[in-house]
């Protein structure tokens, strides 16, 4: 199944994550990038959304709104178009970070988890958080404050 025609925001509920066959055949089995079930679920021994972990870390959304300001996305370089590096959008985990999308989109993020090809955490629509997903290679540029 080519999941880049899919929406990119994960349906989930309070009881936990809903298992959608369309979206996820087998039950949420998992998506490239992601770990086995990951998304809609959360990675081996992290918990649930607002669980605390170990070492002081909370995998859920964050407990206040992001920052009132939209920041000014930086110049692209003309060279084309590449996929964001895993290793540098992984220094924004658990940060205020602004996303910019290839599409055009842009957004406050909060990411909880970076994988090798995708990024997963809580986006802001406007009033509240909600769990979120996508490719790096979707993502144009960001910034985290």
């Amino acid at each position: 199944m080519d999941y880049r025609n899919y929406p990119y925001s994960f349906p989930y509920n309070v009881e936990g994550p809903i298992m959608d066959e369309r979206i996820f055949p087998g039950g949420g089995g998992g998506m490239p990038g992601f770990p086995p079930g990951f998304p809609p679920g959360f990675p081996p021994g992290q918990g649930q959304p607002g669980q605390q972990q170990g070492g002081g870390q909370q995998d859920g959304p964050p407990s206040s709104p992001p920052p009132s300001f939209t920041p000014q996305m930086q110049q692209q370089s003309s060279f084309g178009t590449f996929a964001v590096d895993p290793g540098a959008i992984r220094g924004c985990l658990r940060r205020f970070t602004y996303i910019w999308l290839e599409n055009g989109r842009s957004f406050w993020f909060f990411p909880t988890f970076v994988g090798r090809t995708s990024v997963a955490g809580w986006r802001w629509r406007g009033f509240r958080w909600v769990f979120y997903g996508t490719d790096l290679n979707r993502i144009r540029s960001f910034q985290c404050f």
